[in-house]
């Protein structure tokens, strides 16, 4: 079971935006993954609980930030909740085009490409997405591509580590980037570096 530390910054000008202290598993029904998130100075900010099913799809997400809660789960396509810091009123959304969730935290890239299933060469896949961002977890719905552009076995004490590169694209504003995975584990992506991990990613079946 995978436990670790993320540094997050601005992928634009690298303002320390806080850290993101995680743990993640592997069971025979699917993956969960959950995670405290804290500021620059230390101060609690906010929570990611997400849970997949074994085909990729997100049976339960919970998210904190600032007081306001999401809580979704992929049914007729995806729906959510969100509640204000209040607590007095809560507003339902469903996308029933989309097929997933995403925001800042590196649990998302996991869950993307678990839901994608790409084998490298193959060529870009299309998916559309309803994306929460801090602090007031405001939804968006958005299309993205994603290719798995290589597969690379690299060396390790604790034997072969594969590693994923993907090609990720915005297909609203042409934007690129490049995210690469080990299992359940993002080592690089925009705004995310990964900076401790006590123990070897968990290898998906």
């Amino acid at each position: 079971m995978p436990r670790g530390r993320y540094s997050l910054h601005d992928p634009h000008d690298h303002t320390p935006l806080g850290e993101e202290h995680f743990h993640c598993a592997t069971g025979p029904s699917g993956w969960r993954y959950v995670s405290q998130l804290t500021t620059p100075a230390g101060d609690h900010s906010g929570s990611v609980d997400l849970t997949l099913d074994d085909l990729g799809r997100p049976i339960r997400l919970q998210l904190q930030a600032a007081d306001w809660q999401v809580r979704g789960a992929a049914l007729d396509g995806v729906t959510w909740v969100r509640t204000d810091p209040a607590g007095e009123h809560a507003t339902e959304g469903n996308v029933p085009q989309a097929r997933a969730f995403t925001g800042a935290s590196p649990a998302f890239y996991v869950a993307l490409s678990r839901a994608l299933r790409l084998t490298p060469g193959a060529g870009a896949t299309r998916i559309r997405l309803v994306g929460f961002t801090s602090p007031v977890l405001a939804p968006r719905t958005l299309d993205q591509s994603w290719a798995l552009v290589s597969r690379t076995a690299h060396a390790t004490d604790n034997g072969p580590l594969q590693v994923d590169e993907y090609q990720v694209s915005d297909l609203e504003t042409g934007e690129q980037h490049t995210v690469n995975l080990a299992g359940d584990v993002v080592l690089s992506a925009p705004g995310i570096e990964l900076e401790d991990l006590d123990s070897p990613p968990s290898t998906f079946t």
